[in-house]
């Protein structure tokens, strides 16, 4: 039998269009990342607003952290945050009760820049003329970046006019709330040199219904307000759980109470209150949220005993202002993916963001974002101005109502910016997932829709004058606009009789949104950008969604406003 040859191996050198053909295409009519770019100087409508609102003399500090914002570096660290989940140890491993969450490091460093920067702190620290016009930009570039995180970061900043009410405990507290360093650690308070707060008010019985809380405080000494109580119970969700204090909500033989409730006691030992488990929570992710257990936790009454909500209720107006920056915030970094997008991308025969459909999207777009922005930025003046009658009174309305229509407005805003972008938007390597997800929540935390219209008819029959307020400042833009002229006198009509508010309350919170939002850019913006507010949200024109402002308005002009130039 013949021996079996070896077979020989082709060894064919490519031919040079062989090499061609593994090529399969060149990358081309793609946007550069958006990054390494200034978010205040690519603001216009911010830069713009900090001047007018009273906060120019912060400019060059607006700028230099417009720049942090908006570096390549610090916009990864809010999709490492993100990708990374907090997760919960109940013990160490030597079986000691801990409450343990752990961070991924970029959620330290996003809190560490945020306390820094003083979001927490800066308009109690150095008050006056500017300071919260100062704090709602630079927070409002900072919620850009990643917005979870700021959960903590608004609490801490809220919970000051409230621990104030309580002098001796202030004098414990205060100092270390507004110490501009962020201090993770899982230790008791007397081992820090700054703290955050949070709060837990909501139970599994009653959510926004606190009135039907269940738990329950026992002295343990003397009664009354500064002085020491055991609470058991439960809450249903506490934002946050690694803040060294929270404002607690309890009630007491003589009613709902609050309480300041440490996560270590005095002494040392760990304060029996107890998390259960991590919220799975569809957005906001990198920050944690908690259902928790009260086993005779240590706490100290704050303000009145029985008149919590009074108590609490100024720390929840704070975070209700920062729900209306955060999702501004969405809205402005929504509208600069899609508009940077759509400024480098071609299709149809020319770049998008100069077809006319895509052009009457977008600038709705712009719209919606900025006229969110001037209303923010118009509050934040108010509470710069407390002492002035006209600015508290505006504030009081003007803040459950711009919680209510701002932060209502995002979640469709984020979903049309992502269509703006296409198949490109859904993917989770680009922030528009992000956004999108993140965008019902300001809507639904610190008091859902129709307890932000609640609270506008609270504000109107224990102080009627807040309305008067409201139209006064509104009809500052009277004359301006026939438009407005009409919606103004309708809207002021159809007040006279609110005998049926509770029932009308969503259409007429929502002409009052209207009515400032516009008030505001007429008096303030861009022409181009008044007149098509006006034309597409004060005249009914048959379309709900974005994207239908009428023939006659300028989109060139207001996408050309609005958009960053990278690239």
């Amino acid at each position: 039998m013949k021996a079996r040859q070896p077979l020989q191996q082709e060894t064919a050198t490519p031919s040079s269009d062989d090499r061609y053909l593994a090529v399969t295409h060149e990358v081309f009519n793609q946007p550069p990342a958006l990054e390494d770019y200034n978010l205040f100087e690519q603001d216009k409508a911010l830069q713009e607003a900090v001047a007018r609102e009273g906060a120019a003399a912060a400019t060059s500090d607006l700028k230099q952290f417009g720049a942090f914002a908006g570096a390549a570096d610090t916009i990864a660290l809010g999709f490492h945050a993100n990708e990374n989940k907090p997760a919960f140890n109940t013990h160490d491993r030597f079986g000691h009760r801990t409450d343990q969450v752990d961070f991924h490091p970029a959620y330290h460093q996003l809190m560490s820049t945020a306390m820094e920067n003083g979001l927490h702190s800066s308009p109690w620290t150095n008050p006056g003329a500017g300071a919260h016009v100062a704090r709602t930009a630079k927070y409002y570039m900072h919620s850009q970046i990643e917005a979870a995180h700021c959960c903590p970061i608004t609490m801490t900043f809220a919970a000051v006019p409230s621990i104030r009410k309580q002098p001796e405990l202030a004098a414990v507290w205060e100092n270390k709330i507004l110490a501009n360093s962020y201090d993770p650690r899982n230790l008791p308070d007397s081992e820090k040199q700054s703290v955050t707060i949070g709060m837990a008010m909501t139970e599994k019985q009653g959510g926004s219904d606190v009135r039907a809380n269940t738990t329950r405080a026992y002295a343990i000494g003397a009664e009354g307000p500064g002085q020491a109580y055991e609470l058991v119970g439960h809450k249903w969700f506490v934002s946050a759980p690694m803040c060294d204090a929270f404002l607690v909500l309890a009630q007491t033989r003589s009613g709902l109470s609050c309480f300041l409730m440490p996560r270590w006691r005095p002494d040392g030992s760990k304060n029996p209150w107890q998390i259960q488990r991590l919220k799975n929570k569809m957005g906001n992710v990198a920050n944690a949220s908690s259902e928790a257990e009260l086993r005779g936790a240590l706490a100290w009454m704050m303000g009145e005993e029985g008149r919590g909500v009074p108590t609490i209720i100024e720390m929840v107006a704070m975070t209700r202002f920062d729900c209306m920056i955060g999702s501004s915030a969405g809205m402005r970094q929504a509208l600069a993916q899609a508009s940077h997008h759509c400024r480098h991308r071609s299709a149809f025969g020319g770049r998008l963001s100069e077809q006319p459909l895509m052009q009457n999207v977008l600038a709705d777009l712009a719209l919606e974002s900025e006229a969110a922005l001037a209303y923010t930025m118009r509050i934040a003046k108010s509470l710069d101005s407390q002492h002035l009658e006209h600015e508290r009174l505006l504030a009081r309305l003007a803040t459950p109502v711009g919680k209510y229509w701002i932060c209502k407005r995002t979640p469709n805003h984020a979903y049309e910016a992502m269509e703006c972008i296409g198949g490109s938007g859904v993917m989770e390597d680009c922030i528009m997932p992000r956004l999108l997800r993140e965008s019902p929540v300001n809507a639904i935390w610190e008091g859902s829709g129709n307890v932000q219209c609640l609270d506008t008819l609270r504000a109107l029959q224990k102080e009627p004058d807040t309305l008067d307020a409201f139209f006064s400042e509104a009809a500052e833009a009277r004359g301006a606009d026939a438009r407005f002229d009409r919606f103004l006198a309708q809207l002021q009509n159809d007040f006279a009789d609110i005998s049926d508010f509770e029932y009308r309350a969503r259409n007429l919170v929502d002409r009052l949104a209207l009515l400032m939002q516009s008030s505001l850019l007429l008096r303030n913006s861009d022409p181009a950008v008044a007149d098509a507010f006006c034309a597409s949200r004060l005249e009914h024109n048959g379309g709900l969604n974005y994207g239908n402002l009428p023939s006659g308005t300028d989109p060139a002009a207001i996408i050309k406003r609005a958009t960053p130039v990278v690239g």
